[in-house]
Parts: structure tokens; C-alpha cells; sequence
């Protein structure tokens, strides 16, 4: 079994605090803050990070099974997108886009949409987030 672990630092209240997240297996740091996540303020926030980690576990998931269909993958690209909505109960992410762009030489697009559809269900962030919507567009090139 593997852990992974990051760190966040939070320092001053909501709207006018500011952090910085780290990543303990590559020496990288990114603010973070109200204005980064609610606004247009440049940094991240913890939906986008949400969305780098389906987008790259959704791709190798996707890649593993093609492969164990018997195919080969040459290359994948997810851009995966999060909504956070927020309402009466407060914030909550609602909605999650995956839009995947696929060659894979000598498959059929039903075949493929098949197995993009058994990752996108089987990637351990997506079955993490299995109580948002999750949905795929894809794109065989």
C-alpha cells in the first residue's frame, strides 16, 4: 500500500487569509487563497488541484485498460473540469467534466468509448468523488 501526502498552510481568517500548499515528492509550492478559489486572483485552490489528479488518474486508468483489452495507447490527454457550487448548505463541488482526447491505432470508437467509460467509473478519484457528478466527453484522434 502507498500513502501520498501533501501539506497545506492556512494563515489568517477566510476572505483575507492566504496559504501555500506542498507537495512532499517534488520540491513545488502554490498559493493559495479566497481570491485564487472564488476569484480571478493568479494561484490555485483545492478544486483545481481535485481536477490535475482526475485528469492524470482518469489517463492512466484509461491507458491500463486499453491495454488489457489488448491494445496500445499512444497517447491520452485529460483536462478534467471542477465546479464548486455553493448554496443554503454551503460549498460543495458539483460537477466534474472530463474531456479525454485518445489515439489509439486499430480500436473502433464504441470499443473505446467503452473502455473510457469503465475508467472513468474505475479510477480511484473518481470512485473518492463518486457522489459528484461525474461525466466524459471523448474524443478519438
Amino acid at each position: 500500500m502507498k500513502t501520498s501526502k501533501s501539506k497545506a498552510i492556512w494563515i489568517g481568517n477566510l476572505k483575507d487569509g492566504e496559504g501555500k500548499i506542498s507537495f512532499s515528492s517534488i520540491d513545488c509550492e502554490a498559493n493559495y487563497s479566497y481570491a485564487t478559489r472564488f476569484g480571478t486572483t493568479k494561484g490555485t485552490n483545492p478544486e483545481e488541484l481535485i481536477a490535475a489528479a482526475h485528469a492524470g488518474c482518469f489517463s492512466m486508468a484509461f491507458a491500463d485498460q486499453i491495454a488489457k483489452k489488448g491494445f496500445t495507447p499512444e497517447m491520452i490527454e485529460t483536462t478534467a473540469n471542477v465546479t464548486i457550487s455553493t448554496d443554503k448548505n454551503g460549498s460543495s463541488i458539483s460537477k466534474i467534466e472530463l474531456y479525454s482526447e485518445a489515439t489509439v491505432p486499430d480500436i473502433d470508437d464504441e470499443t473505446l468509448n467503452l473502455i473510457a467509460n469503465d475508467a472513468k467509473l474505475n479510477c480511484p478519484v473518481s470512485k473518492a468523488l463518486s457522489g459528484v457528478e461525474i461525466t466524459l466527453q471523448l474524443r478519438h484522434i
